[in-house]
């Protein structure tokens, strides 16, 4: 019987805490609320027991950050879209930020297993001066144990209404787009990483966050491919390719660990959970 399984997260203010509420219904849940970086910011993990997502599975997931609130989530895995047969499995995630809120969104990548039937929706609100870093991180296949992307889909739908929007479908069977210069030229993991503000950022800002970032792509791992932009007012925007996940995901992670300073006067320090 296939798994469906909600969260809910609401990040609020208790004097100069930022203290969660949640609830579940289904095998998704919230490690304890840890605060390596004092009360101000609040740091949680998002668990997925059975470990995995097949056909008919549905994983949603919402957050509220309320105004003033600073928190930082992300998983200790990743999420793993098996094969399927007609069904697909979906996640889809929902961030909505008050004006003042800060919200990191940091989950470790999904895969798509060959023969996947797999969506990956999400979406993001930010109101007022509100201030977002996510990023998305997806691999086809599992190259360095053989398992070829040869068969499945993957279809992914990236959104900031009115400001933003990254979708496609990433078929198996669709070679031009696999390994064309165009697309992604041979390459299997690709990565998007953003910072996006409800108000514009301003152009000396912009140039200041452009800098930081760009001098932690310079140079880059073997094989990756990376690039930083600001494709409008209220946003940066840097996009990855790689032929293998991790070279991918330290790149983003080192940008981040740059970006986080440079926009908002916090150090850039690994969480543990990706030490673990």
């Amino acid at each position: 019987m296939p798994w469906q399984a909600h969260l809910s997260l609401d990040y609020r203010l208790q004097g100069q805490r930022t203290v969660l509420q949640h609830q579940h219904d289904g095998p998704l849940r919230i490690f304890k609320s840890l605060y390596p970086e004092g009360d101000a910011i609040c740091h949680n993990v998002v668990v997925h027991p059975p470990g995995g997502l097949v056909g008919g599975d549905t994983l949603e997931l919402q957050v509220h950050a309320a105004a003033g609130t600073h928190a930082l989530i992300s998983t200790p895995g990743a999420t793993r879209f098996y094969a399927a047969d007609d069904l697909p499995a979906t996640q889809r995630v929902a961030l909505h930020l008050d004006s003042g809120a800060r919200l990191e969104w940091l989950p470790l990548e999904a895969i798509a297993y060959p023969g996947c039937e797999a969506v990956n929706h999400w979406t993001a609100e930010l109101a007022g001066n509100a201030e977002l870093i996510a990023w998305d991180v997806t691999a086809l296949g599992l190259p360095s144990t053989g398992q070829a992307f040869d068969r499945g889909r993957f279809r992914q739908r990236l959104e900031i209404p009115g400001l933003w929007l990254e979708q496609a479908t990433l078929d198996a069977r669709d070679q031009r787009l696999l390994d064309a210069p165009l697309g992604l030229a041979g390459q299997r993991c690709l990565g998007t990483l953003l910072l996006a503000s409800g108000t514009p950022l301003g152009r000396q800002r912009q140039e200041h966050l452009l800098e930081a970032v760009r001098q932690v792509l310079d140079p880059l791992p073997p094989g990756v491919q990376a690039g930083a932009t600001c494709p409008n007012p209220q946003m940066l925007v840097v996009r990855a390719l790689a032929p293998l996940v991790e070279p991918l995901m330290a790149t983003l992670q080192a940008a981040w660990a740059a970006l986080r300073p440079a926009a908002w006067g916090v150090p850039g320090t690994p969480p543990r959970i990706w030490r673990v």
